[in-house]
């Protein structure tokens, strides 16, 4: 029971890690969700499962596949897939058709999840290098990451409601605005780690 409370809150601080460069799953889960209010709230369960799914996947070819990148690669990877995220918010906010596509934006999360995961792949087997099972290991820690994952999407459409219902900002400036900010912020990481 030890362990699996260790890696399950090893797992949620790995979302929930705010230390400069490493929030960038936080980032990318309050794009997910700045879109949407509280109805669509299967459809974030949905689409968090398959960013952890991927997630899942890419740890689980590092640890049995020896599968290996080059971690300067993958981290401006992570980064893009941000910045094309807020991009996609700030020019389909408002659009009926986001809607329509779910299985592809589930494809996508499912993907940049992968691309995520192999992000952390060493500090992953560091942390599994004490593990009498690594695939339970593995899925004590995907938990934690989707309990902080939920945890995002939750604050985000407390917010969305606050802002869009009780203050009556525009739903597609908002999504907009933050999506901005958003950008904003990751454009100085993707330039750093395009240099480097």
């Amino acid at each position: 029971m030890d362990d699996f409370i260790l890696y399950m809150t090893e797992g949620f601080y790995h979302v929930m890690n705010f230390n400069v460069g490493a929030y960038d799953h936080v980032l990318f889960f309050i794009l997910i969700a700045v879109p949407f209010l509280f109805n669509s709230w299967k459809k974030l369960i949905g689409l968090s499962l398959a960013f952890t799914v991927g997630h899942i996947l890419s740890l689980l070819l590092v640890i049995y596949g020896k599968v290996t990148f080059n971690s300067s690669y993958i981290e401006f990877l992570i980064v893009l897939t941000i910045v094309v995220a807020a991009l996609y918010n700030i020019f389909t906010a408002g659009n009926r058709h986001r809607d329509n596509h779910n299985w592809i934006t589930m494809i996508i999360a499912l993907f940049f999840g992968i691309v995520h995961g192999f992000g952390f792949a060493n500090g992953f087997k560091m942390l599994a290098a004490g593990a009498e099972s690594k695939l339970l290991m593995l899925l004590e820690f995907a938990l934690g990451i989707e309990l902080g994952q939920l945890l995002v999407i939750l604050v985000v459409i407390i917010l969305n409601f606050i802002f869009t219902g009780i203050f009556r900002f525009n739903k597609k400036e908002w999504v907009q605005i933050i999506s901005s900010i958003v950008l904003g912020m990751v454009i100085p990481l993707l330039i750093v780690r395009w240099i480097f």
